[in-house]
């Protein structure tokens, strides 16, 4: 059964991510947090792609 009210995250961060933090400065609503080996898109996240579109190594990518 689809739950048409359940929220889905697009985006998700790869290994490659570098810990830069230019994603958590772009995102509007404080959506990526840091983890041990990278950063990480919670589920508040809105779908925006800032952070897709501002990663200078392309580290984050769309489902």
């Amino acid at each position: 059964m689809n739950n048409k009210n359940e929220k889905k995250v697009y985006y998700f961060i790869t290994s490659e991510c570098i810990k830069c933090g230019i994603c958590v400065d772009v995102c509007p609503i404080s959506a990526i947090e840091e983890a041990d080996e990278q950063y990480i898109i919670t589920d508040a996240c809105i779908n925006c792609g800032k952070c897709k579109v501002a990663c200078p190594i392309e580290a984050i990518k769309g489902k």
